[in-house]
């Protein structure tokens, strides 16, 4: 049931229809708080609304709780990056290659860090 929704939630979002999307991912969320897939994604959605602090809040809470959750930890790079949150970004960045050398998209950021 909950992997239903997740995609439900996941075609949604990458689709724009994030007030939608968001309602799938809380659906997952309730059935199972630790589902972090559906929070990552969740907190992806909270930045593409426009709400980075709720976003940065909810990708951090990912990467303390899953480590080597490393998509979520290079979606906060990224979120940081684009709210000029440097080096905090390349930090994430840095811990992505650390945990997994061979990430294409990690390796690609890199070139914004000193």
């Amino acid at each position: 049931m909950s992997d239903d929704l997740y995609q439900k939630g996941f075609d949604a979002r990458c689709e724009g229809r994030y007030r939608e999307a968001k309602m799938y991912f809380e659906a997952v969320l309730a059935a199972n708080p630790n589902h972090s897939d559906a929070r990552w994604q969740y907190g992806l959605v909270l930045g593409f609304e426009g709400d980075f602090d709720g976003s940065i809040a909810t990708l951090q809470q990912i990467v303390d709780a899953n480590p080597d959750h490393n998509n979520a930890r290079y979606d906060l790079g990224m979120t940081m990056m684009m709210l000029g949150m440097q080096d905090e970004a390349c930090a994430q960045f840095q811990e992505v290659l650390r945990r997994d050398p061979d990430h294409e998209k990690a390796h690609q950021q890199m070139i914004y860090c000193r």
